[in-house]
C-alpha cells in the first residue's frame, strides 16, 4: 500500500520568540514492513541551522535553531511510504525462558533487546503493573500468545477517551482510571511486560483511518498513533492494544512506523526550548491517505504535495 502522510504542526506565540532550538522526529523509518519513497520537511521561518542525523535507536531526527525573532512556527512533514502486509506471529516458547535469557549473567553474550527491559522516564517497573499482567502469563504460556492476550485484556478493560490524559499522565494513573489514549495504552502494556522482566519498546507512527460511510476524507483530520513492539527469534512483533491488532514487523499494511524508543519521551514528534514567546496556541493536523487519493485531496484544498526525498 502506498500511503502519503502529512504531519503539520503550528505554533502561534503571544509575543515574539527571540531564540529557539527544536528537535523533530518526523521522518518515517525504513523497516522490513515499509520503505520510505519520499520525504520533505518544511520549516517556517527558515532556520539558521539544521542538522539531520540518526539517534541511538536508529531514528532520523532533525535539529534546527531559529535565531531571529518570530511569533509563529510552522513545521510540515510530507512522507510517501510503501507499506507491506505483516507476517503471522510465530510459535514461541514459554515466557519465563525469554525473561531468563535477558537477565544478567557473568560472561553472557550481549542481548540488544535487554535495554528495553529496564524502566524509562515515562514507564516505571511496578508491582501493580506486574499484577495486572499475571493472569495471562501462566508459567507455561507461550511468550507471544501471552503478549496477544495482554493486548486483548487492555483493549477490553480500558476506554479510549480523548483528553482524559495528556503526555505527562503517569502510567499508574492510567491503570487506575481505566481510560486514556493510544499513548497510555502503549505505555501500560510496555510497563506490564517490563515489570515481568520482559522487553518491549514504544512505536510511534500513523494509522490509515477510513471516513464514515458517505463522508469524504478530510485534510488534517487524523492523528498520530502509538503501539508496542516485542523481540523474539530475530524479529520484532507489534501489538496495538488500542485497536486489538498484531503482526510480525507491523500490525498491518495500514500502519506507518515513524520512530522507535523506550517511551514517548524518546520519540516526541516535535519538542524544543524557546526564549520569549509567552503563552502559545498549538495546532496539530495529520492526514494519512493512499497516495493517489491524497493528490486529489491536496489539489482540492489548495495544498502542494511532497516532491522529492
Amino acid at each position: 500500500m502506498l500511503l502519503h502522510v502529512r504531519h503539520h504542526t503550528q505554533y502561534r506565540y503571544q509575543s515574539q520568540v527571540v531564540l529557539a532550538q527544536h528537535m523533530a522526529y518526523l521522518r518515517p523509518r525504513d523497516l522490513p514492513s515499509q520503505r520510505l519513497e519520499a520525504h520533505r520537511l518544511h520549516i517556517a521561518p527558515q532556520p539558521m541551522l539544521r542538522e539531520d542525523r540518526p539517534d541511538a535507536f536508529g531514528n532520523w531526527r532533525t535539529f534546527f535553531a531559529l535565531q531571529s525573532p518570530h511569533d509563529a512556527l510552522d513545521v510540515t512533514a510530507d512522507s510517501v511510504v510503501l507499506t507491506l502486509a505483516p507476517g503471522e506471529l510465530p510459535d514461541s516458547p514459554p515466557w519465563p525462558g525469554v525473561r531468563d535469557r535477558l537477565q544478567y549473567h557473568a560472561q553472557a553474550p550481549y542481548e540488544p533487546a535487554s535495554e528495553y527491559v529496564f524502566p524509562s522516564p515515562y514507564i516505571p517497573r511496578h508491582e501493580a503493573l506486574a499484577d495486572y499482567a499475571r493472569p495471562v502469563f501462566g508459567p507455561q504460556r507461550p511468550f507471544l500468545d501471552a503478549c496477544q492476550d495482554l493486548m486483548a485484556r487492555i483493549h477490553e478493560d480500558f476506554t479510549y477517551e480523548t483528553a482524559s490524559t495528556d503526555v505527562h499522565t503517569p502510567v499508574l494513573e492510567a491503570l487506575a482510571q481505566r481510560k486514556g489514549v493510544c499513548q497510555d495504552f502503549a505505555h501500560l502494556m510496555i510497563g506490564c511486560l517490563r515489570s515481568l522482566g520482559l522487553p518491549a519498546r514504544y512505536v510511534s507512527g500513523y494509522l490509515l483511518t477510513q471516513p464514515p460511510p458517505g463522508q469524504p476524507r478530510l485534510i488534517g483530520a487524523d492523528a498520530s498513533h502509538a503501539w508496542v513492539s516485542v523481540p523474539f527469534d530475530g524479529a520484532w512483533h507489534d501489538f496495538d492494544p488500542t485497536n486489538h491488532r498484531s503482526g510480525t514487523h507491523s500490525p498491518g499494511a495500514d500502519y506507518v512506523t515513524l520512530a522507535l524508543g523506550r517511551d514517548f519521551g524518546d520519540v516526541s514528534p516535535l519538542r524544543g526550548v524557546i526564549q520569549g514567546g509567552g503563552s502559545h496556541v498549538l495546532k496539530v493536523a495529520v492526514t494519512v491517505a493512499p497516495e493517489a487519493e491524497f493528490s486529489a485531496l491536496s489539489a482540492a484544498d489548495g495544498i502542494t504535495a511532497a516532491a522529492g526525498a
